[in-house]
């Protein structure tokens, strides 16, 4: 009797869901605690945590759940997919912090920005600041999506290295 992997799909959900609801449940705290203009690098290694987190707890169970048995692919796919599912649940949630939580939020963020571009650099004319804004409100769903690819690859890398740490390949008879 042959044994048979389960699919990978079902850890994928789950744990990109919970990686999504967490990121939201933090981007909600620091919204109430008004530090959502924060990009600093501890919000984000926290924000990339989260998912890392995530990736691994879903290879880690998937594992458990067939048998002891993972190869990298099946951890490769949990990462990806947990990235990627992660990241358009946070997508999500910046549409609706941003147009109905504070609607305020790109025309403030822009603000900040400008303030700290002519801070960095004072030769920089009020009409290139106004080109460069023009422009990234253009490409706004492109961001978007880059994001989601920039999720999945950190979800590829995590799952790809939790992957070759914990694999058990069923003996090939």
């Amino acid at each position: 009797m042959e044994e048979t992997d389960l699919k990978t799909r079902k850890q994928t959900i789950n744990f990109g869901i919970f990686a999504g609801v967490v990121s939201v449940v933090f981007g909600l705290m620091l919204f109430f605690q008004e530090l959502h203009y924060e990009r600093s690098f501890g919000i984000q290694a926290v924000q990339f945590g989260i998912v890392a987190l995530f990736v691994v707890l879903g290879v880690i169970q998937y594992k458990k759940s067939n048998g002891g048995y993972i190869t990298i692919m099946q951890a490769l796919k949990i990462g990806a997919g947990v990235g990627a599912l992660s990241a358009v649940i946070g997508i999500i949630y910046y549409l609706f912090m941003s147009n109905v939580l504070d609607p305020n939020f790109l025309d403030n963020s822009i603000d900040l920005a400008k303030e700290q571009a002519f801070t960095q650099n004072p030769s920089m004319t009020e009409e290139q600041w106004q080109q460069g804004v023009e422009m990234q409100k253009k490409f706004m769903p492109i961001f978007l999506g880059i994001g989601v690819l920039l999720s999945t690859i950190f979800g590829l890398v995590v799952g790809l290295i939790t992957g070759a740490i914990v694999q058990n390949k069923r003996a090939q008879y």
